[in-house]
């Protein structure tokens, strides 16, 4: 079941990706939702394909999408697909290329496949629990050690500069808009850690959860405690991502240093 449902998913999210760059600098309707989120035509397209694909395939399970409006079936069900269709619409909509499509299925709290692609770069990234994380179908790993470059550290910078011993100026890598894309960056090496402040969600966390993970990394709140996804609240506090080493490092540092 696993691997039919691996196999939908990358050619669900594949297709999605390419959508969402058929719209990629197009002239888009965009509105704002809530206090402050954008949303364009793009992101509602792409989460209508996503969810014809996905839910036509498997209606038994449970489904939890950023541009769908919620439905608390979703809690009875043993797996879900959690969904957001354009990670990053803010930049998507500014013509900037740090934007991804990103999906995972959680089985009772737990992700168990993951797929974060991003069109633009044709960077696809994968996992399944218990099998590793690629990148382009080539394993990947997070950067080992428990030493900070912190030019190779992602996040707000506020809270990153608690990390620093040091009185200099921080100098963080360059902003990165979607925060899957950001967490991704640590599976594979790019970046030694990222942080997300308070206020993420269930979709901009959970495929990028299980790939960095999978890629022998470790990503937690910043307590270490794990993080549950499809409970009835979507939204989470601090996070952090690194190598298991360089994690252990700095959830140890916030224990002692907690925010506040």
């Amino acid at each position: 079941m696993l691997a039919r449902d691996a196999a939908l998913l990358t050619d669900s999210v594949r297709e999605a990706g390419a959508l969402a760059l058929s719209l990629f600098r197009t002239e888009l309707k965009n509105w704002t939702k809530g206090a402050s989120s954008p949303v364009s035509e793009a992101d509602i397209r792409t989460n209508d394909l996503l969810e014809s694909r996905l839910r036509t395939a498997t209606p038994d399970y449970g489904w939890l999408s950023e541009e769908s409006v919620d439905d608390d079936k979703r809690l009875g069900k043993r797996l879900t697909w959690i969904v957001d269709p354009i990670d990053g619409t803010r930049g998507y909509l500014a013509g900037r290329e740090d934007w991804c499509v990103s999906v995972a299925l959680v089985e009772d709290a737990t992700p168990v496949l993951a797929a974060v692609f991003v069109p633009v770069s044709d960077e696809f990234f994968f996992a399944v629990r218990g099998q590793g994380a690629t990148l382009n179908g080539v394993s990947v790993g997070a950067a080992t050690g428990a030493e900070l470059d912190f030019s190779r550290v992602a996040g707000p910078k506020p809270l990153v500069e608690r990390l620093n011993a040091s009185s200099g100026d921080t100098v963080l890598h360059p902003r990165i808009g979607s925060l899957a894309l950001r967490l991704c960056r640590v599976a594979h090496g790019g970046l030694e850690a990222a942080f997300a402040g308070g206020q993420s969600r269930d979709w901009d966390l959970a495929a990028a959860n299980l790939i960095v993970q999978e890629a022998n990394g470790n990503m937690t709140a910043l307590s270490g405690d794990p993080i549950l996804y499809n409970r009835r609240e979507v939204t989470h506090g601090v996070l952090v991502a690194a190598g298991r080493d360089r994690h252990a490092r700095i959830v140890e540092h916030f224990r002692n240093h907690p925010l506040p």
